[in-house]
């Protein structure tokens, strides 16, 4: 049996597993993705103490690294639900069931999509929500951002240095990442804002040829021809494995405090996946030693 299995491997799980590890732990760490997160995709980060500009995958290499060398055990496994027992709680995935005295939920959040008609069709096929992950595939030809916060700013400055043309969508009068990104990005030639304006449609037969665009503040409807749309609108928490054991919000988020901690005694959550207002690297950081130390506290209390 653990002591803490830690369901999730962004910054929040993976801090959460060495503050855990450096108690003396037996620490599970389970990841149905890839080890570091969404923060894997960012292209560079400049906000995060201690590393003056990297990118987001070489974080989080270092942070997984870290992890590993603490001694806790790290798993692929895609979770599906989890039990409580009371003292023995149960984690059920598609790799087999584990038995823990407390668990960590830090599964942070996943891409929002559009919604909107053929979206999922084009998928891999003109439509994306990583430019890091994709943008090569534009280089020389005509793109779409869609979303105005810092994501979508860096997403847009990345393709810029290597698309033809980068249109960038916002449904506000206004960009609302970083003073510093949009003004990077408005001194781009080849970057053309569009605000006000929202995508209604995503178009194309085997492959996106382009987007209609209704502007919302007279429903005026153009379509933009492009051969990429890369959509930056936001996360959706990743929870649905534990609602049937923990309310969530009306957004799918866990309610917790600061504290890290959930009605349940011995499970705690950390990260993106809790209500937060501000969801950044260092708070998910800052979560994840938040919710060992609890944990620790937890498991003491039995000794």
């Amino acid at each position: 049996m653990y002591d803490i299995i830690i369901i999730g491997a962004g910054p929040a799980g993976l801090t959460a597993a060495i503050y855990a590890r450096r108690a003396g732990k037996h620490v599970l760490l389970l990841e149905k993705n890839v080890f570091g997160g969404q923060i894997t995709y960012s292209p560079k980060v400049e906000n995060y103490p201690g590393c003056a500009a990297l990118s987001g995958n070489e974080l989080a290499e270092q942070m997984t690294e870290q992890m590993l060398e603490t001694g806790a055990e790290a798993i692929p496994a895609t979770v599906l639900s989890i039990r409580d027992a009371g003292y023995t709680k149960y984690v059920m995935t598609d790799a087999g069931e584990y038995e823990t005295k407390s668990i960590i939920i830090a599964t942070g959040a996943r891409h929002r999509h559009l919604g909107v008609p053929n979206e999922e069709r084009l998928i891999g096929r003109g439509v994306s929500y990583c430019a890091v992950c994709d943008g090569a595939f534009y280089a020389g030809r005509t793109v779409a951002v869609i979303g105005g916060g810092n994501t979508a700013l860096q997403e847009a400055l990345l393709l810029s240095d290597i698309c033809k043309r980068v249109y960038v969508i916002q449904n506000l009068a206004k960009l609302t990442g970083e003073a510093n990104l949009a003004q990077a990005l408005r001194a781009r030639s080849n970057v053309t804002i569009l605000c006000n304006s929202v995508v209604d449609d995503v178009t194309g037969t085997e492959d996106l040829d382009g987007v209609r665009v209704r502007k919302t503040t007279d429903d005026t409807v153009a379509r933009l021809a492009v051969d990429g749309v890369f959509v930056c609108i936001g996360q959706v928490p990743e929870t649905e494995a534990f609602a049937d054991q923990i309310q969530l919000d009306k957004n799918g988020y866990v309610p917790s405090g600061e504290d890290c901690l959930t009605p349940k005694a011995g499970i705690f959550v950390a990260g993106d996946c809790r209500t937060k207002a501000v969801r950044q690297i260092t708070t998910a950081t800052a979560d994840g030693a938040v919710a060992a130390l609890a944990a620790i506290k937890y498991l003491e209390s039995f000794t």
